[in-house]
């Protein structure tokens, strides 16, 4: 058995007894926490392109003001539940656990409170959308996928509940902004206005189904899909549609800052709180920001002044955009050497993480619905979706910074080893924090100088210009949402200090206007793994071990930052105190 399995088997083989030496208080928040992930996962199960949480479950989830003011209380009996916990007694797993747990719940609190649920869909992503995904998920036999073809007859009740979300959203101005909604409807249309069912996304788990299934009721099977997604999704997208054009566009609030909408700053700084983990002004940010940019720009000058460019700053970037060496001339070439980068990575990955997950991601196409206002790529546990819409703004010079950052070792990777943290409760393991999430992908980007991934200064500058872009975030989401920065000046900004294409300035610009503070996470969880790794390295000296500290940072799963920051500290005075080298336990 290899070291990894081993220690995993030692782990299951410890929870029994682990339960058994629990204190009082240990039980009772496990109970706690072990009755509300079950019901939660009831209530909210859903897809998206990072999973499908939707299981067998008959029904989607009822979005209505009724369950949400439901769901709300539930919660908030949550809170008081864990008010009453002796933390004190709690083990030191478990104090780590309930500083995880606590603000994850009120976190959903505060999501019911501002009614959120009245802006189901960003310029990024939307619930629509998300349900595409449903039909990747595995379906191995007849009852998972009667129970999926019941969510599909679902769809016009939960599309009317969130078109009724969406309607009171508008009438106290908390909408979407106008601006960024202009073709917006193309992924709706791509649905609503299909002829043949059995060339829906939705209908892709029938065209083979398993084999244990007998013919007949595989052609039963078939028939009721399809029945379900001429009777019941194609007329709920195109109620959708007319409900888009004829009363969301032109009813759409014409201004941009999310501090505009009713009350507006609690909202933004809440919604700062839960991306970025951290009690943060917008002001503060903002300084982080300009700083970062300043020093960015620096290194990018000095890439210019090494490959011997003769122009402006302005006019080095003008180069990148334009020079056809620099882009891929088919999808499969872009495909191709996106596989190339992550195989040359699976050669060097072993030298910084000394844990590797079981895992395995494939490289998957975006699907073309959403892919014309999706970002470049993503990445999930098992798959890492790679935009190849519009060639022309897919640079290849950024393609390694993209692919560290979307697969391995960025989020594939680090969420495969979330997963398989089996000691860890569901609400660790299944959950996703985004200043963790996303700072570790942002920080897998500069792993690729170590690996020697970058073979280009081109690449190098891609990889600054990646950083540039994770940096203007900071200026440009406190910008439009507390300085009430127009989306011109928002656009300029970004597009003058990075090599991305004016497709992707576009689209990450509206994401930024759409989605606030959903963009802060990146730099400033980045910035926090690049302090702590520079502490642990100040501290041990010549005890100091990267391996051991990458695992200590990815044993953790998903975790505020805060918490990460406790932790990495807990893992350096074990290091010190450790008679030989780093000590190779995580925390």
């Amino acid at each position: 058995m290899t070291r990894p399995l081993f220690l995993l088997a030692l782990l299951f083989a410890a929870i029994p007894l682990a339960r058994a030496q629990e204190s009082g208080a240990d039980a009772a928040f496990r109970a706690i926490y072990e009755t509300e992930w079950a019901w939660r996962q009831a209530e909210l199960g859903q897809a998206d392109e990072d999973s499908d949480s939707t299981g067998n479950n008959p029904h989607l989830p009822d979005v209505g003001p009724a369950a949400q003011a439901a769901r709300r209380a539930k919660w908030e009996a949550v809170l008081a539940q864990l008010d009453k916990l002796d933390i004190a007694r709690l083990s030191p797993e478990n104090r780590i656990n309930l500083a995880i747990y606590r603000p994850q719940v009120e976190n959903l609190i505060a999501e019911v409170r501002f009614r959120a649920y009245e802006m189901p869909f960003n310029a990024d992503s939307s619930f629509w959308s998300n349900l595409g995904f449903m039909a990747r998920a595995p379906m191995q036999d007849a009852a998972a996928l009667r129970a999926y073809i019941s969510r599909l007859n679902d769809v016009p009740r939960y599309f009317d509940q969130q078109i009724g979300n969406m309607r009171a959203g508008l009438k106290r101005g908390f909408s979407v902004p106008r601006a960024v909604l202009d073709g917006r409807d193309v992924s709706i249309a791509a649905v609503a206005e299909l002829k043949d069912p059995a060339q829906s996304a939705f209908y892709a788990p029938f065209t083979k189904l398993p084999a244990r299934i007998p013919a007949e009721a595989q052609e039963q099977l078939r028939a009721e899909a399809k029945a379900a997604i001429s009777g019941s999704v194609i007329p709920a997208y195109a109620k959708l549609l007319a409900f888009f054009r004829d009363e969301y566009v032109p009813q759409a609030r014409t201004t941009l800052a999310a501090e505009a909408m009713p009350d507006g700053k609690a909202f933004y700084r809440q919604q700062i709180r839960e991306y970025t983990t951290l009690d943060l002004s917008p002001e503060e940010i903002h300084r982080i920001g300009l700083d970062e940019v300043a020093r960015i720009q620096s290194e990018m000058d000095a890439i210019i002044k090494q490959v011997g460019f003769k122009g402006s700053f302005a006019d080095f970037l003008a180069f990148l955009r334009t020079d056809p060496r620099f882009y891929a001339k088919t999808p499969q070439e872009l495909l191709d050497r996106a596989a190339w980068i992550a195989k040359r990575v699976d050669g060097e990955i072993g030298k910084l993480i000394g844990t590797l997950p079981r895992g395995r991601f494939a490289i998957v196409e975006v699907p073309p619905d959403i892919a014309p206002f999706w970002t470049a790529g993503r990445g999930g546990v098992d798959t890492y979706w790679l935009n190849t819409y519009d060639l022309p703004s897919r640079p290849l010079y950024n393609l390694p910074a993209l692919t560290l950052h979307e697969s391995s070792p960025g989020h594939s990777l680090q969420g495969a080893l979330a997963e398989e943290q089996g000691a860890q409760p569901d609400f660790r393991r299944k959950n996703y924090i985004s200043a963790y999430g996303e700072g570790w992908g942002l920080y897998a980007e500069k792993l690729g100088e170590e690996m020697g991934i970058y073979q280009t200064p081109y690449e190098e500058f891609g990889r600054l210009t990646y950083e540039m872009w994770r940096a203007c975030r900071l200026v440009i989401d406190t910008g439009v949402h507390h300085y009430g920065w127009s989306r011109v000046q928002a656009q300029a900004y970004l597009r003058e200090r990075t090599a991305l294409s004016e497709h992707e300035v576009t689209t990450e610009v509206d994401r930024y206007i759409s989605w606030p503070a959903q963009a802060l996470s990146y730099k400033l969880g980045e910035i926090a793994i690049v302090r702590l790794r520079a502490e642990a390295e100040k501290e041990l000296g010549p005890k100091f071990d990267v391996r051991a500290f990458h695992d200590a940072v990815l044993s953790q799963g998903s975790v505020p930052l805060p918490v990460l920051e406790s932790q990495i500290r807990a893992f350096i005075a074990r290091a010190k105190a450790a008679p030989g080298g780093a000590a190779r336990t995580a925390p």
